[in-house]
């Protein structure tokens, strides 16, 4: 479950608005070029009669009206043509391509496609037919919902981004104010624990207890820094991940059960050199196999393998545990995404946060298997920032 959930109807109500408005858009314009069809259809039959009635007219009857007609035809692109579908003329095409009897051929191929023809009755047997194709203003129309549909797109995920960009940068404002919070809180009786075990050990040097306190604190120490670091740019130094990672699964080992039995399938004499902020990637390790520990239920293996490439330095943590179905193997690093009862969800979503933003590496769920066990990888660059 995530125990950080987002209702925001805003962004709902914006998707919702903006589909109406493309689908109304669609819907109209889908009507208007139907109209706008039928109204140039009855334009080219006006056009059709005009020139029929020019062919079987007389040289004293009066055709000036007629000739009109076919000359306000400015829009339309139409081609003549005879019995045989032989090109007569043509019209309102490029006025540099009307002579090429290809281009015409080619354009008369195009319209046959677009619009029924006109037949002209010329009697005695004889007929013309007039092609026609949709004028400029209609084939605009016919493209302009989809480039309006489009623009509503790119508005959609233009929003969804300022939406998104603005979550996180809410979300970063709360990481960095509880983390700078709980470093303040810590310190203070941190500081008064430090002092008071050397007051134990110079008192009462012979109890081995106050070793372990002693530890502990350190301990505590080190989680303080880590939460003040947060928020800052921390400063990564070339470091042997080797024995940084060693150093963590010691840790781990003194306080776990000892029913989790840890694996390490490395030479612990070699060294793996990366730029590392040696703190915040401990933590990294600590928080991954703290929660391979929870999904064995503290009973299993936890295995971890150390590569390398000539760029990488790749670190898989794999444990026997309940695995991770396919569908969460990307929400289990969302911040407060967790299936346990206890807990916020955030130890995954600070390694990412570590490993991707600080070390620009790489964390993800390299292969799971339900009831047998997980592997996560973290891939380390090995190159300077």
């Amino acid at each position: 479950m995530n125990i950080f959930r987002h209702n925001n109807p805003g962004k709902l109500f914006l998707l919702l608005f903006s589909i109406l408005i493309g689908m109304g858009s669609l819907y109209y314009t889908g009507n208007l070029v139907i109209k706008l069809k039928v109204e140039e259809r009855k334009n080219i039959e006006l056009w059709a009669e005009a020139t029929r009635l020019v062919s079987l007219s007389d040289t004293t009857q009066n055709v000036d009206f007629l000739f009109s007609i076919i000359d306000n035809n400015k829009t339309i692109p139409v081609i003549l043509t005879d019995e045989s579908d032989s090109i007569i003329s043509a019209g309102n095409f490029d006025t540099q391509k009307t002579g090429d009897k290809q281009f015409l051929k080619k354009s008369l191929k195009k319209i046959k496609e677009k619009n029924e023809p006109i037949v002209i009755d010329l009697e005695k047997g004889h007929y013309n037919r007039i092609y026609y194709n949709d004028s400029i203003i209609l084939t605009m129309l016919i493209f302009y919902p989809f480039i309006q549909l489009g623009i509503i797109i790119m508005f959609i995920i233009v929003s969804y981004l300022a939406f998104r960009s603005s979550r996180k940068a809410e979300q970063n404002q709360v990481w960095v104010g509880m983390s700078k919070e709980t470093a303040h809180q810590l310190g203070t009786p941190t500081s008064s624990l430090a002092g008071w075990i050397e007051v134990l050990q110079q008192n009462y040097p012979d109890i081995s207890i106050t070793k372990e306190l002693a530890l502990d604190v350190q301990r505590l120490e080190k989680v303080t820094e880590r939460f003040s670091r947060i928020g800052s740019k921390p400063a990564l130094v070339n470091e042997n991940i080797i024995e940084i990672i060693s150093h963590a699964i010691d840790y781990l080992k003194t306080r776990t059960s000892s029913k989790v039995i840890f694996i390490t399938d490395y030479n612990i004499e070699n060294k793996v050199i990366v730029p590392v902020n040696t703190a915040l990637f401990e933590w990294v390790i600590e928080n991954v196999s703290k929660n391979a520990i929870d999904a064995m239920e503290g009973n299993g293996k936890i295995t971890v393998r150390i590569m390398e490439t000539d760029k990488n330095a790749i670190i898989d943590i794999l444990d026997t545990g309940k695995g991770i179905p396919k569908s969460l193997f990307n929400k289990i690093f969302n911040p407060g995404f967790t299936t346990k009862q206890r807990g916020w969800g955030l130890g995954l979503s600070l390694a990412k946060r570590i490993i991707e933003e600080y070390h620009h590496g790489k964390i993800f769920v390299r292969n799971s298997e339900v009831g047998k066990g997980s592997c996560i990888r973290i891939v380390m660059n090995k190159g300077k920032f």
